[in-house]
């Protein structure tokens, strides 16, 4: 199906000018949907997100790729048809190309999937290696997979993407049906926002919710005192109003039995 999608796609791709890519929510071949909701625009664009790793046992799941991420995708796509790479390849190659390789909250997120025991479970050294010499084993994607936008800047979570029909269809008609394909890989939210998401897929049988890693803090900078608090770096005492120590040690406990619990 994901590929089917790309094909669809393919002779818009090579179509596209170096203008055209610059604005890509403007190119009204790659628009996937308009809608009107309440007083705000929605909008979904295609972008090359479709590639599957099927052997990934770790997936990372961000909310929508940004209008930079879309931007990346379709050039590395447009220019690998043009240098003659099969679909399967160049919709590889995009998808590789764009997605969350240069997060700077990768290194947040990589030493609390250490500490809850995912690189024990998985049996390498660090969850580092995810993005270096074991990059088989993980598959990167997005609550809404295609890039969304709301009165034209980037979908933030607002409106709420499983309250909001267009974007609840979105949820389970792609990416849904995207993790059904991976049901013995851990599932890693990023966020509130994208574990609510992941929960209610399980709500509708397309995934397991004992395999989704819902608790562990955002991997964003602006959640640095909770990270540090979750690594240890950081005592109850020494953290703010801000932080619930209380929260973060049940939610850590959970996530740490639940790994346990596979790997036995």
């Amino acid at each position: 199906m994901p590929l089917q999608i790309f094909e669809k796609f393919v002779p818009t791709l090579l179509s596209l000018g170096d203008e055209e890519l610059r604005n890509p929510d403007h190119v009204s071949s790659l628009q996937m949907f308009r809608e009107q909701v309440g007083q705000r625009e929605l909008s979904m664009i295609y972008a090359p997100f479709d590639h599957v790793n099927q052997g990934a046992r770790v997936v990372i799941v961000g909310m929508t790729p940004g209008r930079f991420q879309a931007v990346n995708a379709l050039v590395a796509a447009r220019d690998a048809l043009r240098n003659d790479s099969s679909a399967s390849d160049a919709a590889r190659i995009a998808k590789t190309h764009a997605s969350f390789s240069g997060e700077p909250m990768r290194g947040n997120l990589i030493a609390m999937l250490d500490a809850i025991g995912v690189a024990r479970w998985l049996g390498i050294g660090s969850t580092a290696s995810l993005w270096a010499g074991n990059t088989h084993h993980v598959h990167f994607t997005s609550a809404l997979r295609y890039p969304v936008f709301v009165d034209g800047k980037n979908w933030s979570g607002t409106p709420d993407m499983v309250r909001t029909s267009v974007l609840r269809s979105t949820l389970e008609d792609y990416t849904g049906k995207e993790l059904a394909k991976l049901p013995n890989a851990l599932i890693v939210p990023l966020g509130p926002k994208v574990s609510a998401a992941m929960l209610h897929l399980a709500d509708c049988g397309l995934i397991d919710a004992d395999r989704v890693l819902t608790g562990l803090p955002h991997p964003s900078g602006a959640n640095a005192e909770r990270i540090a608090y979750f690594l240890g770096k950081k005592t109850a005492a020494q953290c703010s109003s801000k932080t619930n120590p209380a929260t973060i040690d049940a939610a850590k406990a959970q996530l740490i039995k639940r790994v346990q619990l596979l790997t036995s």
